[in-house]
């Protein structure tokens, strides 16, 4: 069986998306540290090889090469899952899970750059940024209030998905750039819950408590 390596920085929540998967799934791995921030080791010619995007997380298992965290995601749940817990192989499960995965890399993405204006001084509009976070987090919370009127815990189904560990980081990392959680009630259930799967595992950032 070929040894996976995650390319990985420890502050960076897409990175952590991939770790959480890993955990949840038991798979063992190699872990390569990349020194994103100040060191912009990601931009390096052996890891510009791998990925010319630029980007972390990067993930290799054997000759193959995969990049961009939700679709690492949804390989290694094809790839590892053979219960088909965390994608659903049912067309519409498994469609609404893509839709949210979509979410996390798109709609999202402005909480990823707030956050990493207000950790690493990066370029952005602080004004703007929070107010695009704050939409993506509204939808999150109207969505979840929706489900838990029909007594469901998770975004999709009756189990947590890659959808549930691809939306996490972004809303329980929001405290790094000023956006506190008790706007919203429901998503801080759901978080409590997240935290009780087993595999489970945190990142520096990530509160004990909602």
């Amino acid at each position: 069986m070929s040894e996976i390596t995650l390319y990985d920085f420890e502050l960076d929540e897409n990175c952590y998306k991939v770790r959480l998967l890993l955990s949840v799934l038991g798979l063992s791995y190699r872990k390569v540290a990349v020194n994103m921030v100040p060191g912009r080791e990601h931009l390096a010619v052996a890891l510009m090889t791998l990925n010319p995007r630029g980007s972390l997380p990067i993930l290799t298992n054997g000759e193959f090469v995969l990049s961009e965290a939700e679709a690492i995601m949804t390989y290694l749940a094809r790839a590892y899952d053979d219960g088909n817990t965390w994608l659903p192989a049912e067309p519409k499960g498994h469609g609404t899970v893509a839709m949210w995965l979509q979410f996390a890399s798109r709609d999202l993405h402005a909480a990823y750059l707030a956050r990493r204006l207000a950790m690493f001084d990066e370029p952005g509009d602080e004004v703007a940024l929070g107010l695009a976070a704050r939409r993506a987090f509204r939808l999150m919370e109207d969505h979840m209030t929706a489900r838990e009127f029909d007594r469901a815990a998770w975004f999709v189904g009756d189990n947590p998905s890659l959808a549930d560990l691809a939306l996490f980081p972004a809303i329980a990392l929001s405290r790094d750039f000023g956006i506190e959680h008790e706007a919203y009630p429901a998503l801080r259930r759901w978080m409590r819950l997240l935290r009780a799967i087993p595999g489970f595992m945190t990142m520096p950032g990530i509160s004990d408590y909602y």
